[in-house]
C-alpha cells in the first residue's frame, strides 16, 4: 500500500463511522418517524427501519469497502478478488432486501415505485447485480482468458463507480424525501434535532464518497514500481 493513501483510508473509515452512527440514532431514537400512525401496523415499524439501515450501512458502506480492499488488502490478487467478490455479494442483498422492506409494507409495490428516489434506487440496484455477475464471469471465474478480462477491466472499474454514486445519489434523494415529508405532514421544525441528524447523514455520505473515489482512482504502490520497473529495464535494453 502506497504512503499516500493512508490518509485517504483513514478519513473514508472515520467518515464511515460516522455515518453509519448517526443512521443507527435516526432509527433508532427517532422511532416517531418511522412509527405509523395505525396501531394496527405497528409491526412495519421494523420494515420502514431497516430500511436506511440496509441502503446506508450494508449497500454503501460495504460496496465502499469493497472498493478498497485492492488499496489495502495484502495478500495474492485472487485471494483480494475472492474478499472483493464476497462483500460486493453481501452489499447486493443488502440492496435487494432493502428495496423489499418498503415494498412489503400495505400499500404495496406500485404505491411505493411512484418517486425520482424509488426509480433511482430500482435502477442502482439492477446495474449494481449487471456489475457484480461481471465480475464474477469475467475476473472471478477461471474460464475467461486474459485478454477478456483487459477489455473488460475498464469498464467493470468505471461502472463499479458509476453504481457507487448513483447508491450515495440514490440515499441523498431519499434523505431529501423524507425530510420533506416529515417537514410538511408532521410540522417537524427545520431545525429540529432529527433534521440535524439527517443532514448529517447526508453530510457524511458525501465525504465517504469522495475519500473512496479519491482513493480508488489514485495510483498505489504497486503501479509505481511497476511503471518504475518497466523504464529502466527499457533504458538497459536501450
Amino acid at each position: 500500500m502506497s504512503p499516500s493513501l493512508l490518509p485517504l483510508l483513514v478519513c473514508a473509515r472515520i467518515a464511515a463511522i460516522l455515518v453509519a452512527v448517526l443512521v443507527l440514532i435516526w432509527a433508532l431514537a427517532f422511532k416517531t418517524t418511522f412509527i405509523p400512525h395505525s396501531l394496527s401496523a405497528q409491526e412495519s415499524f421494523f420494515y420502514d427501519a431497516l430500511h436506511p439501515l440496509l441502503m446506508v450501512i450494508g449497500f454503501i458502506i460495504v460496496s465502499g469497502e469493497a472498493i478498497l480492499i485492492h488499496k489495502w488488502l495484502p495478500g495474492a490478487r485472487n485471494f483480494k478478488k475472492s474478499v472483493h467478490l464476497c462483500l460486493q455479494g453481501v452489499s447486493l442483498a443488502s440492496g435487494i432486501f432493502g428495496i423489499w422492506t418498503k415494498f412489503h409494507g400495505q400499500d404495496g409495490i406500485v404505491a411505493n415505485f411512484y418517486s425520482l428516489h424509488s426509480w433511482m434506487g430500482l435502477t442502482c440496484v439492477f446495474l449494481f447485480g449487471i456489475q457484480w455477475m461481471t465480475g464474477f464471469l469475467y475476473f472471478w471465474h477461471r474460464g475467461e482468458v486474459r485478454a477478456a478480462r483487459a477489455r473488460m477491466l475498464p469498464w467493470h472499474v468505471f461502472l463499479g463507480l458509476y453504481t457507487y454514486c448513483l447508491a450515495v445519489a440514490t440515499a441523498e434523494t431519499g434523505l431529501l424525501e423524507k425530510l420533506t415529508f416529515m417537514q410538511t405532514k408532521k410540522n417537524l421544525s427545520k431545525h429540529c434535532s432529527e433534521s440535524m441528524v439527517a443532514n448529517g447523514i447526508g453530510l457524511g455520505l458525501v465525504l465517504l464518497s469522495s475519500f473512496v473515489i479519491l482513493a480508488a482512482v489514485s495510483p498505489s504502490c504497486h503501479c509505481h514500481q511497476s511503471k518504475f520497473s518497466y523504464s529502466n529495464s527499457k533504458s538497459l535494453s536501450a
